[in-house]
């Protein structure tokens, strides 16, 4: 009998042959990279990548480490994660968690569907951990499909049953865990159609997955629903749940406050108000994205060329509502 570790090696061979072979059956069309390809462009190597905590509150920690961040609940009740990273980091996560006092992972929320923030789901999941997500993003990982990075896309695979969550919900729902209510919001399509933003209501702290994004610009997966009005909508509605000295954890960048998050929704506003200005004079995609309508903001959110098709995918949310 395979132990957990062989097990999930194998299930990652075999995923990463399926992808190859999607790969190779669309090159004709675009080159639908497998996850190691995909590791490799963004240059992370999951055995050397290190898990680094920060604590955010009693109790509430943040482990950084390869993809997105994760949050965590450790105290009396268990182990209370948000997002997984991937199975290669898993071991590091729990050697992090035991060392703020905590055992095994009771509960894992995930914010979305993707790889970098779901993937760990292959060894949680048989491992006894409970995973929960929205109904849409249990959805998506249970068929998988064509994650559009512009600079690369993805073809995630679908995940066995024993890496889906088995707890859902639609719009919002609670935990009472370690001495705080821990509430589960659904505010519509955002970065993907299936994002969860998790309040931890003792710590006025709230995890956001990838609908905010602190390192840079946000990846918005208009192929897949995704859509920047969405994302307005999505980060201004959790912002309402807030107090203005709430902790705000990003899905990727360092833990920030209130301030960064109106920065970011005025800075979501602004350029949706650029892109759809030019739409309306008729400019193409390419127009659009040569008109540089992020140069005044690039100083603080890096060169929006380097992100993963900021204003492309703006344009292209903004195309699928007007029917283009």
């Amino acid at each position: 009998m395979r132990n957990k570790g062989e097990t999930v090696t194998t299930l990652r061979k075999t995923l990463i042959a399926a992808a190859a072979g999607l790969a190779l059956t669309s090159a004709a069309q675009d080159d639908v990279l497998n996850l190691d390809q995909l590791l490799t462009q963004f240059g992370w190597d999951l055995e050397a990548m290190e898990v680094r905590a920060e604590q955010v509150g009693e109790n509430l920690y943040v482990l950084f480490g390869a993809g997105g961040n994760i949050g965590a609940s450790v105290g009396p009740d268990g182990v209370l994660i948000v997002d997984d990273q991937f199975p290669e980091m898993i071991p590091k996560v729990n050697a992090a968690i035991a060392e703020l006092g905590g055992g095994a992972i009771t509960y894992a929320v995930n914010t979305h569907w993707h790889f970098d923030h779901a993937e760990g789901n292959l060894a949680l999941g048989p491992a006894g951990t409970k995973l929960v997500a929205h109904a849409n993003a249990r959805a998506d990982m249970a068929t998988g499909g064509i994650i559009n990075m512009v600079m690369a896309k993805y073809g995630q695979q679908p995940y066995p049953a024993d890496a889906l969550p088995v707890i859902t919900y639609e719009d919002r729902m609670q935990f009472h865990f370690n001495g705080e209510q821990i509430d589960l919001i659904h505010a519509g399509p955002a970065h993907t159609t299936g994002d969860t933003a998790v309040i931890f209501r003792g710590h006025n702290a709230v995890h956001f997955g990838d609908v905010f994004n602190n390192t840079g610009y946000p990846f918005i997966d208009a192929d897949s629903g995704g859509d920047i009005d969405g994302m307005i909508a999505f980060c201004q509605a959790i912002a309402d749940e807030l107090p203005r000295d709430a902790i705000v954890i990003p899905g990727h960048g360092e833990v920030t406050d209130y301030a960064a998050l109106e920065a970011y929704i005025d800075m979501l506003k602004t350029v949706r108000g650029r892109v759809a200005a030019l739409m309306a004079d008729g400019q193409s995609l390419e127009e659009v994205v040569a008109a540089k309508v992020t140069a005044d903001l690039d100083e603080r959110y890096g060169d929006e060329s380097s992100s993963l098709g900021f204003v492309n995918r703006v344009y292209t949310s903004l195309a699928k509502q007007s029917g283009g």
